[in-house]
């Protein structure tokens, strides 16, 4: 049975900021409006308040909704964002949120390797550039995109596309919400933010408390070890759920890209791990500057995410049966 999609929120009231007088006085201005390259461009008039409102109105709208999610993705790099489009497309009715802590998403995906610009990409695991209609090269048993920013942006701006996708960036994640379930297990149900700029400042400020997210699945795709790599593999530890990582062992392409994918799984109630950060839990191997496990590994997750949604009883956003 399909989980209920999280609690609709109410949206925050968007008073106008102008006298009824003024706004007219600016509809009337809109007939000079000009686009004209020659010197004589002309923009319609705003009032930098406006700016703010428009900004303010819908991203803490978004913040509020989202407090309660049906799947939070940590991390939009390669895995996270293929896990992304994957789970949205294949499931509009849930409510898919992606954090990611840095101000540009796409982790690594930018460049191949040794910051070149080419991105190989395994067979199979072509069939997903072209189902994103991404052009290449095929070699034989690999195919070559000309850039791997054409990957990144193409997947980013479909998945940003989709109305049940919300991501977050410069928002990192502090810390896993744990809690006992209805069935006595220690299960992740959400996950504890902050704007990254504060997280990364806690040691120069007095108490700067974070956030919190709800959501009966948790996708973590944050890489490998790292400055904020493998955070939620690494958490498992610490929170006494792991007890040791495994620790990502030396470069071998043909040995890892299957053993992320087919490794792919829920490591512990409520957590998925996808991507890299599975090679830092399982002790599995880096594969380097091919990205077909990637993009396999993240379509992997989602399946693995409406599977658990799918067999579970949501009430609130949390898994009671």
């Amino acid at each position: 049975m399909a989980p209920p999609v999280a609690t609709d929120t109410a949206i925050i009231e968007d008073r106008p900021a102008y006298s009824t007088k003024k706004n007219t006085a600016f509809v009337d201005k809109l007939d000079d409006v000009l686009e004209d390259y020659e010197g004589n461009y002309r923009f319609a008039p705003i009032e930098e308040a406006q700016v703010s409102r428009a900004m303010i109105k819908r991203y803490f709208n978004t913040m509020y909704e989202r407090a309660v999610s049906d799947v939070v993705i940590v991390g939009a790099g390669s895995a996270g964002l293929s896990c992304a489009y994957r789970l949205a497309t294949e499931r509009p009715d849930l409510k898919v949120t992606i954090l990611e802590a840095n101000v540009a998403p796409g982790g690594g995906a930018w460049l191949g390797g040794q910051l070149m610009t080419p991105m190989v990409v395994r067979k199979p695991a072509d069939r997903f550039l072209r189902e994103l209609g991404i052009p290449y090269e095929d070699e034989g048993n690999f195919v070559v995109v000309k850039h791997a920013a054409l990957f990144t942006s193409t997947i980013l701006s479909r998945v940003l596309a989709l109305p049940n996708v919300v991501l977050m960036n410069a928002t990192a994640v502090e810390d896993l919400i744990i809690r006992t379930d209805f069935q006595g297990r220690q299960r992740v149900a959400g996950v504890v933010t902050n704007w990254t700029l504060v997280a990364l400042n806690h040691d120069t400020q007095s108490c700067m408390d974070p956030n919190t997210i709800t959501a009966p699945v948790i996708i973590s795709a944050t890489g490998h070890d790292g400055p904020m790599g493998a955070f939620s593999a690494k958490r498992l530890v610490s929170a006494g759920l792991l007890k040791e990582l495994g620790n990502m062992r030396g470069l071998d392409m043909n040995r890892a890209e299957p053993a992320i994918v087919n490794g792919t799984r829920e490591v512990t109630p409520g957590l998925i791990l996808t991507g890299m950060e599975l090679s830092e839990h399982d002790g599995s191997n880096r594969m380097g500057p091919t990205f077909g496990a990637m993009m396999a590994s993240g379509i992997k997750a989602a399946k693995e995410a409406i599977r658990i949604l799918d067999s579970s009883q949501i009430v609130d956003g949390k898994v009671v049966g």
